[in-house]
Order: structure tokens, then C-alpha cells, then sequence
């Protein structure tokens, strides 16, 4: 079955750092651009970054541009999301997703299903 599992989210301070990691399993990652969403508390989901296939263009929100970088193994079947500089607003659920996250939530057909990551921001 074809399966993305996050993990790497947790508890940070405000201006600290974490790295997610989302393992693709079933498929081959390679021959699909990747990207993060979000669902901040109270908030529809949100687009955070995409990346085309091979890892060479990444794309971000204006909320996290200059903070996060998207980068990507295919070998290892694995994307990520550094997360520097964090705010308090960034706390959310994150998740990762196959395909232009940014478009099909524009498009209204966002429907990747995965169990996401937790990241709480605290001061």
C-alpha cells in the first residue's frame, strides 16, 4: 500500500529548530514533486513548501520563506522540512503530501491522508 509517515515534530521554544522527516512507502518518490501543509489550531489547512522531483526548485509560503528549507533523497525515499527560527504561529499539525500541495488546495482537491506530526511552538 502506498503509505507517507511524518515524524520529527515536538515541542520547541520560540527562534529554535526542527527537522521533519516524511518516509514514502508503495511508490517510488521520485516521479512526483513533494510538499508540506499544515493545519495551524483553529485554521484551514495550509500549503508550507513544495519541491519539484529532482530537489533542484522549491517553492514556500510567504509565512515561512527565508525560515524552512524542502529538500529531498529520493534513493531514500525520504522529504523533509528544516524548520529554523520558529515562531509560536508555526505550531500545527504538519503534514506531507504527493503532488502540488499549493495548486490542489487551491483547486479544492487537496486529499492526502497521512498521520502527520505534531509541532508545538511554546514561549
Amino acid at each position: 500500500a502506498e503509505q507517507l509517515v511524518e515524524s520529527g515534530g515536538g515541542l520547541v521554544e520560540p527562534g529554535g529548530s526542527l527537522r521533519l522527516s516524511c518516509v514514502g512507502s508503495g511508490f517510488y518518490l521520485g516521479h512526483y514533486a513533494m510538499s508540506w501543509v499544515r493545519r495551524v489550531p483553529g485554521k484551514e489547512l495550509e500549503w508550507v513548501a513544495n519541491i519539484n522531483t529532482d530537489g533542484v526548485a522549491a517553492y514556500y509560503s510567504e509565512s515561512v520563506k527565508g525560515r524552512f528549507t524542502i529538500s529531498r533523497d529520493n534513493a531514500k525515499a525520504t522529504l523533509w522540512l528544516q524548520m529554523d527560527n520558529l515562531k509560536v504561529e508555526d505550531t500545527g499539525m504538519y503534514y506531507c503530501a504527493r503532488g502540488n500541495a499549493q495548486r490542489d488546495l487551491q483547486l479544492g482537491i487537496y486529499n492526502s491522508r497521512s498521520q502527520g506530526t505534531q509541532v508545538i511552538v511554546f514561549s
